[in-house]
């Protein structure tokens, strides 16, 4: 039971309570206490608390990291190890979470795996000892998570699809996912999204109603996420199985590796980097003969959207990279019948080469996919975005641009950055700089690089030789 008091300088839009953790993890060692209160100085109670407050303002629509923590200055989270199990203590917490008094159990869920990931992370994977600049010790150490996480079903046919983009959609768009989710549900698929808003909610959405009509049980709503992007980018409140993975690279593999194929619907730089990400890894001469069912689409008015990232894609990775992809709009129902048929294939291949349905342990992910990239100016000026490169290779470093863009617009360190030495700097072959110039351009006029209703957008990076 959650134990509210009362405390009077306490403003009536926050609560503080002592609650019961619901699932998932059960004791904790001093030691993990210690950490997570800050007692040790390893800075994991600042990351708590800033996970932990996204968690709790889950459903709101911002995309500016420092907003809540402005708005709940006094917010604070301590974890508790008692006789009688663990606590967690809520002081000054967002009321939105709490219904008379007593948090919501979706939310009290998603804190519990809030704590979970990040002691796990600090203690576990340090305690394993994986060797981090090896391809095969990152894909151990993204399946460890996961598994710690119980995310991983065996004996379950391929059944779960990612779907990606944006957090910034117009409405039609927007409503536009929750029908391909509705169809996809009708047909027994699980969803797993970025978990935030936008096309991270509408799938969700559309799948709950059809997954009710179907009478299925046990369904899955999957939100991967990660500690610079969750502030920015709350959990939707239909996510009920959520991970944090340590950066974006772990969260990108774990995408890959747990989904059995993608969506892409409307988005901005980030779901540019996904696209990237994923098509790098596909073009890669060791996974031509994996299948892995990739659709992008949305409404009839996205249908230039979709045009203008496939013209980008193929003059700087060629046209031979258009074989990766199709591109429906404005068809739900294809796109759901299309996915059945793609997951098929992965289903046959997945029984050919004996490899599991929960984890494709089967596809090579080059080391430079996987490697932290911290976007820096130096990191992003010094980025290698030439015709002449193999083709995953220079999709990697494409990627890393797009990744230091969302950087700049969303993340705290990234924005940090932005306001301390002005935008970022991007050079390359010219030909590609000026589609890049271009694409990023269309996100600004469609307004996908941050929220509306807030100031005029002001680019974190300037690109050169356009």
């Amino acid at each position: 039971m959650n134990a509210p008091y009362a405390d009077p300088s306490v403003t009536a839009k926050t609560v503080s309570a002592r609650i019961s953790p619901i699932g998932g993890l059960d004791v904790l060692s001093r030691n993990e206490v210690a950490r997570l209160r800050g007692a040790s100085g390893s800075g994991l109670h600042a990351l708590l608390r800033r996970c932990a407050l996204a968690v709790l303002t889950s459903g709101n629509i911002s995309d500016d990291p420092r907003a809540i923590l402005e708005q709940y200055p006094d917010f604070d989270i301590q974890v508790l190890q008692q006789d009688r199990g663990m606590k967690i203590e809520l002081s000054n917490a967002p009321a939105q979470a709490f219904v008379d008094g007593q948090i919501i159990r979706g939310i009290n869920e998603l804190l519990v795996a809030v704590v979970r990931d990040i002691v796990y992370v600090s203690t576990q994977l340090e305690q394993i000892g994986f060797d981090l600049d090896a391809s095969a010790a990152l894909t151990q150490s993204v399946f460890e998570i996961l598994r710690n996480a119980r995310i991983l079903k065996p004996q379950v046919d391929p059944n779960l699809v990612v779907c990606w983009g944006g957090h910034s959609i117009s409405r039609e768009e927007y409503d536009y996912t929750k029908l391909v989710g509705y169809q996809l549900g009708l047909r027994g698929l699980d969803i797993c999204t970025g978990c935030g808003p936008g096309a991270m909610k509408g799938p969700m959405k559309g799948a709950t109603i059809s997954h009710a009509k179907q009478r299925r049980r046990h369904n899955r709503y999957i939100g991967i996420t990660e500690p610079g992007i969750i502030a920015a980018e709350s959990p939707n409140p239909i996510v009920n199985h959520l991970v944090i993975m340590p950066d974006i690279e772990k969260r990108l593999e774990a995408f890959v590796r747990l989904g059995h194929g993608i969506i892409v619907f409307p988005g901005g730089v980030g779901t540019a980097e996904e696209i990237l990400y994923l098509l790098g890894i596909l073009l890669h001469p060791d996974n031509a003969s994996t299948p892995f069912p990739l659709i992008f689409t949305g409404p009839r008015q996205s249908a230039a959207y979709f045009e203008q990232i496939d013209r980008f894609l193929r003059l700087s990775l060629g046209d031979e990279v258009a074989r990766h992809y199709q591109i429906v709009v404005d068809n739900p129902e294809t796109v759901a019948r299309m996915m059945i048929k793609g997951l098929e294939k992965v289903r046959h291949n997945r029984l050919d080469t004996k490899d599991a349905f929960f984890f494709n342990w089967a596809l090579q992910i080059p080391l430079e996919f996987q490697q932290p990239f911290r976007p820096t100016h130096e990191a992003m000026r010094a980025l290698q975005i030439y015709h002449e490169r193999p083709r995953h290779e220079l999709a990697a470093d494409l990627r890393r641009a797009f990744s230091g863009i969302v950087a700049g617009n969303v993340k705290e360190e990234g924005i940090q950055a932005i306001e301390q030495h002005g935008p970022f700097a991007i050079d390359g072959d010219a030909d590609i700089m000026r589609a890049l110039d271009k694409l990023l351009q269309a996100f600004v006029d469609q307004h996908r690089m941050k929220l509306p209703g807030g100031t005029a957008y002001v680019p974190c990076y300037r690109v050169l030789s356009a």
